[in-house]
């Protein structure tokens, strides 16, 4: 009888150290394959490169779709069968998981095709260092469009956005500059959206430029100087307006007469095409009066020169 029952406390012993070893091992093989789990996820998804731009903005999505609805419905119900989430979609598929120094003209492409839309002739008003004053003329004469108010320009106004090849593919913390790469998702869409904007074009063409800035009003650098003036079409453009105006009670750096305007009607002239400048053209003016009307050249008797 005591045999046996030593046997039997063999026999628990064993069956709890075993017992005891199964956990063990159990407990080994969960603490790798945890750790080989977690070292995947690690490479499947790494940081995402840092930039030194502003990020994408939040909820892009819901901006743009908004955006695209208000334009189309309550601005220009004419475009009412544009697709907003077809265009959202071709917009996301520019950038969504790419490098965004890689980014191509291409890449705009389908989305180019399905927000264009008609720009009636006489209409066209480019400008350069002049955005805040031509977006305020256009809201207050709607005889005049920048590319701001057509539908591209509009749902991309002020917002950026940028992808990165690791997930969730877009970037909300950072973006880069043009200073870092030339190709970033930001100014390839603006300089493919301003080909196609002066490609449509015809008619008179307005130019609005800053005749306060040190450098000179026309710069070759600036999207207009570098793509608008390239393609304007001298078969369907017949004459260029530019006006060249001045910061109230600010520098007078430029007139019609300065050597970048010059320069720019060097190169208009060279592609066919009617030009007129005129300083400080008095429509233009009065709205930058709103903010100084009391200053000398917001008198009534304030003179204004054309140059054909």
């Amino acid at each position: 009888m005591p045999l046996q029952q030593g046997s039997a406390r063999v026999r628990q012993r064993t069956v709890l150290l075993v017992g005891i070893a199964v956990l063990l091992a159990a407990l080994v093989l969960a603490v790798v394959l945890a750790s080989l789990l977690t070292h995947g996820r690690h490479e499947a998804s790494p940081e995402m490169l840092k930039w030194k731009d502003r990020g994408t903005t939040k909820n892009l999505q819901e901006v743009i779709l908004g955006r695209c609805y208000n334009y189309i419905t309550a601005q220009h119900p004419e475009l009412g069968d544009k697709d907003c989430l077809k265009i959202w979609e071709s917009l996301k598929d520019a950038f969504i998981y790419k490098n965004p120094c890689n980014i191509t003209p291409e890449d705009y492409q389908p989305l180019m095709e399905l927000a264009s839309h008609p720009i009636p002739c006489n209409k066209s008003l480019f400008w350069s260092k002049t955005g805040d004053l031509a977006h305020r003329y256009t809201k207050s004469n709607q005889n005049f469009l920048t590319l701001e108010d057509t539908l591209l320009g509009y749902m991309a106004d002020k917002v950026s956005w940028c992808g990165d090849p690791s997930a969730p593919g877009i970037n909300y913390e950072s973006c880069p500059k043009r200073s870092e790469c030339e190709s970033n998702p930001g100014s390839v869409f603006w300089k493919t959206a301003s080909k196609m904007f002066a490609e449509a074009a015809c008619g008179v063409v307005q130019v609005l430029l800053n005749g306060s800035v040190e450098a000179g009003a026309f710069r070759s650098s600036s999207i207009f100087g570098s793509i608008e003036v390239f393609n304007l079409d001298p078969d369907k453009v017949s004459e260029v307006h530019i006006w060249l105006m001045q910061d109230i009670g600010g520098p007078q750096s430029e007139s019609c007469s300065g050597h970048s305007i010059q320069r720019l009607m060097n190169i208009l002239e060279e592609r066919n095409f009617k030009i007129i400048c005129e300083d400080n053209y008095r429509p233009v003016q009065l709205l930058q009066c709103v903010h100084n009307p009391d200053h000398t050249d917001c008198r009534l008797c304030t003179n204004s020169s054309a140059i054909p």
